[in-house]
């Protein structure tokens, strides 16, 4: 039904969609920008070139390219086998569907059983509530809470702190 691919340039100009989205930046711990095509085509180079250190990946449907989600890995550090964890399910009508129940396993797996990274860690806005359940019924732990940790939407806002470790996720899943 979906799969999981690198992230392409061609992919470049439906990202710069929903990043210049008030709406759905509202909901991530970013602020909102104006991004013009080219920052995101810098975005992409300077990922490319630093592909050691971060994983981008697009969720598509089996058969057709168009991106759905995007879901990454950044922040790697492969001495404290740690890294990062962002999603973004960009058109509001891909919401609920399952993809990003797809996207967090499917990295996840790729995080725990591929690269051999013992912790993957995220932060999400205290009050995104759909976010927060997703990550709880993937089995993240909730760590603590960032208090008025990023200014958005005209005030600061609480960040929650969640992870997943290797062996939560491999007993969850049954091995991976």
């Amino acid at each position: 039904m979906y799969r999981l691919r690198e992230l392409e340039q061609t992919d470049l100009a439906e990202i710069n969609r929903w990043r210049n989205d008030p709406e759905l930046i509202r909901c991530l711990g970013a602020p909102f920008r104006y991004i013009s095509p080219d920052v995101d085509v810098k975005w992409y180079d300077d990922y490319m070139a630093h592909r050691g250190n971060a994983i981008r990946c697009a969720v598509t449907r089996d058969g057709n390219q168009d991106i759905l989600c995007l879901v990454s890995l950044t922040d790697i550090d492969f001495i404290s086998q740690s890294a990062q964890f962002h999603i973004m399910v960009g058109s509001e009508t891909n919401r609920g569907k399952g993809i990003g129940t797809f996207a967090v396993h499917t990295m996840l797996r790729h995080a725990f059983a591929n690269m051999n990274l013992r912790r993957v860690e995220l932060a999400v806005l205290e009050d995104n509530q759909r976010a927060r359940a997703l990550y709880e019924k993937a089995g993240f732990v909730y760590e603590g809470t960032k208090r008025k940790a990023v200014y958005k939407n005209g005030d600061f806002q609480n960040l929650c702190i969640y992870s997943m470790l290797k062996d939560e996720f491999e007993k969850k899943n049954g091995g991976g």
